[in-house]
């Protein structure tokens, strides 16, 4: 039997999942997390064969989490779960250890395989991301800027562009506004840009934020 943890923040999407989980007879559900706090404790007291994982979520998000376990538990299966298209996320996650990644608008029967290959250790990408994961390995020019971004970097760019403020970011992701501040400075160098505004136009014109 194959035990998950569940770790998004909107209840009924958590609904959803365990329902659809509840239909296979080697999957069952073993905890639910709304916030990361909650789930870094229950990772870090319980054991799971596999953890789907929203990126989108309060104060720290999916990356932090992502990267966090992966430090502790670096074989430990963690599947994407987004409401982000595989072109914004699918490829950053997987670098930074995902196990695999999957849109919340796939039918049921693609999470249930997913959960399935990534648990016995493998990875799961959809045919259009591996084409992705192996256009972005094969070329190193023309990258989008965001594409060269560190997570934290680009992390910092979707909260800019979301209209949070150096002081709101800093809170949020538990670092100082000089840090945050380091990092904006980053952003708008490597990505030749001046202003927030310029990032802020920059992230919503290239479908960075959340629907």
């Amino acid at each position: 039997m194959i035990s998950a943890l569940i770790i998004d923040d909107h209840a009924v999407v958590r609904r959803g999942l365990r329902q659809i989980l509840e239909e296979t007879s080697d999957i069952r559900v073993q905890a639910e997390a709304s916030s990361a706090a909650e789930a870094i404790e229950l990772i870090w007291t319980e054991s799971f064969d596999v953890v789907l994982l929203d990126i989108t979520m309060p104060g720290r998000n999916g990356f932090d989490i992502l990267q966090q376990v992966r430090a502790k538990y670096p074989k430990l299966p963690i599947l994407i779960l987004s409401m982000h298209s595989e072109e914004q996320y699918g490829v950053r996650m997987l670098k930074a250890g995902a196990s695999g990644y999957l849109s919340k608008e796939s039918a049921p029967e693609q999470l249930v395989n997913a959960i399935r290959k990534v648990a016995g250790g493998g990875k799961y990408v959809s045919p259009e991301l591996a084409e992705k994961v192996l256009v972005d390995y094969e070329l190193h020019e023309g990258k989008a800027p965001h594409e060269l971004l560190s997570n934290r970097e680009f992390q910092v760019l979707c909260m800019i562009g979301a209209g949070k403020t150096v002081k709101q970011i800093a809170e949020e992701i538990d670092l100082s506004e000089k840090t945050i501040s380091t990092y904006r400075t980053r952003l708008l160098e490597k990505m030749n840009l001046a202003t927030n505004a310029e990032l802020t136009y920059y992230a919503i014109t290239n479908n960075l934020l959340p629907k």
